[in-house]
């Protein structure tokens, strides 16, 4: 074990009881006051009344600072943070937008795959059309009969306007030859009567 004389410490750090001192005088090399996360620092670290086991909790800044921060030698290439593709894409940030909303409005997103929801439409899919074959199964005799004659006018209806439309669009000389057939059978029974 590492011990580091107590006037190596910084003044913020208690001192510990002496069945501690062994992990304390661990837990002091690892948190300095010069890292600004000091377990014990007055500004950043817990109570005096908290226990020793919190202590794992909190975070720890193990890693040194780089030394190019401090020269400032502008010959030196300084190492840039690599931006993320996937985070600038604008898919990514959608998504993350849509996640982020939903949280603030308690709606849980959906944890079900792609396949799964499918096949969960077609089930209800498949509900409303047992249950629309079972309406219809149980009509009675009159409504089928009734919906037969309805089905035969509306036949009717639609022959009567396809035949309106040909007449519409059809070109004179057909219309003329029309009325010139009816004229001459008009004609004829006139005659042989």
């Amino acid at each position: 074990m590492i011990s580091v004389p107590s006037e190596t410490r910084g003044s913020c750090h208690m001192q510990k009881s002496k069945e501690t001192q062994k992990t304390s005088e661990f837990l002091d090399i690892i948190f300095q006051p010069s890292c600004g996360l000091g377990q014990h620092c007055k500004q950043y670290g817990p109570s005096e009344d908290t226990d020793l086991k919190d202590t794992y909790l909190i975070p720890r800044n193990i890693m040194a600072e780089p030394d190019y921060i401090e020269d400032d030698n502008p010959e030196l290439i300084r190492p840039q943070k690599l931006v993320n593709p996937v985070k600038t894409s604008r898919n990514h940030q959608d998504l993350h937008r849509e996640l982020l909303m939903n949280q603030k409005r308690g709606l849980a997103p959906q944890n079900k795959p792609e396949l799964q929801k499918v096949m969960e439409k077609r089930k209800r899919d498949q509900v409303i059309k047992q249950k629309e074959e079972e309406a219809q199964k149980k009509k009675s005799d009159l409504e089928i009969e009734l919906l037969k004659r309805q089905q035969k006018l509306e036949q009717q209806e639609l022959e009567k306007q396809k035949l309106q439309e040909e007449q519409e669009n059809a070109p004179e000389f057909v219309k003329v030859k029309g009325n010139l057939r009816r004229t001459g059978q008009e004609v004829a029974q006139v005659q042989e009567s």
